[in-house]
């Protein structure tokens, strides 16, 4: 799986009625990427990337079951799957909006939305994170920037009744307000909860004050994510220049607090692997993440189309070996396990094979 994810997956017949829920192409993240079902154990794999265009990983076209062989060169390695597009993209709001428009799948049975498709560091060249593509599906007409609360309700319980999903993520552009998106996702998550029994994590940037924590946890919300995506602070500032006014230090402070609120293991962190942060430096903040509490997912960074790293190379299969074989090592040792993550990326784990090597 981490080969897969590293090289991506080219598709034989990408057009496919049986090739299951449709890929995704900008937006946040996932992006240009495809859920499969490998072992029975669905993943996110780049399809729409360069390096996929030159994976010597194809899937062949699926059968009436939906099941595809899966090669690499001419060898037949396995069976692979497209989960089916789920029922609830076939509803629309009371209002006329497409449910899809308003949260996506990801992997098999994760309801996944961006209540704020708008982002004050997007906006800024100056700002912006390299590697994103927030407003890319905003722009091509496949979502709306902000999602009302009862929108939000309204798509999860049909998703929850239609479809079984298990969890939801919930993440947020940055808006220009110092509690960096707190606000709008407590209000989420109350009509959320208020309307169907799904677990919630909420991602955002650390709030100004540590009390939002405490707000987030009433209003509904389950566990949350604040990613620091880079952690040497030189890469910081090139990549990600707007986010880097937020020092490493105000991260962990926020960490520390929200495990007090949250629990351990219930709060969360996305590194991208692949950018420049070296095997050690993002080991090394790892072992200070578990310390804390916090559950460290790793994942292989992936260039998107349009964004200033899109021509930048996905990192190689060895090193995100080399980084995960002792990650989740690490993360055992600290008691922390995918498993127990009660909603969100790190208990989906489509788009890093770390929990693999938490055993």
């Amino acid at each position: 799986m981490t080969e897969l994810q590293s090289f991506g997956l080219r598709l034989a017949d990408p057009g496919s009625p049986n090739a299951g829920v449709a890929s995704r192409r900008g937006g946040a993240g996932p992006s240009d990427h495809k859920a499969v079902t490998v072992d029975g154990h669905t993943i996110m794999v780049p399809v729409h990337t360069h390096g996929a265009w030159a994976s010597p990983f194809v899937a062949e076209a699926p059968d009436a079951d939906g099941t595809s062989r899966l090669t690499r060169g001419s060898i037949p390695i396995a069976s692979v799957a497209f989960p089916k597009a789920p029922r609830f993209y076939a509803l629309q709001t009371f209002d006329g909006v497409p449910y899809s428009h308003i949260a996506t799948l990801h992997g098999s049975d994760v309801l996944a939305t961006t209540v704020l498709q708008t982002c004050i560091r997007y906006e800024s060249r100056k700002k912006t994170c390299k590697f994103c593509a927030i407003g890319q599906s905003l722009a091509a007409g496949r979502t709306v920037a902000h999602k009302t609360p009862e929108q939000l309700a309204e798509v999860a319980r049909a998703a929850v009744l239609l479809d079984g999903v298990k969890h939801m993520v919930m993440t947020t552009g940055t808006p220009p307000t110092p509690d960096r998106g707190a606000q709008v996702l407590c209000d989420s998550a109350f009509a959320i909860r208020a309307a169907v029994d799904l677990p919630i994590q909420a991602q955002c940037e650390p709030p100004d004050t540590d009390r939002w924590f405490a707000r987030m946890k009433a209003a509904g919300i389950d566990t949350l994510g604040m990613h620091l995506e880079v952690v040497t602070p030189e890469l910081r500032e090139r990549l990600m220049p707007g986010k880097a006014a937020v020092p490493v230090e105000r991260y962990l402070e926020s960490f520390e607090a929200a495990v007090g609120v949250f629990g351990r293991g219930q709060v969360s962190t996305y590194i991208l692997a692949g950018l420049g942060d070296t095997r050690e430096a993002i080991l090394s903040i790892a072992e200070t993440l578990v310390a804390l509490g916090v559950y460290p997912f790793v994942v292989p960074f992936v260039p998107i189309s349009g964004t200033p790293l899109e021509d930048h190379p996905a990192p190689s299969p060895e090193f995100m070996k080399a980084v995960l074989e002792p990650l989740g090592a690490m993360v055992s040792a600290g008691g922390l396990r995918s498993a127990d993550i009660k909603a969100g990326c790190g208990k989906c784990g489509a788009c890093s094979s770390l929990s693999v090597y938490e055993s």
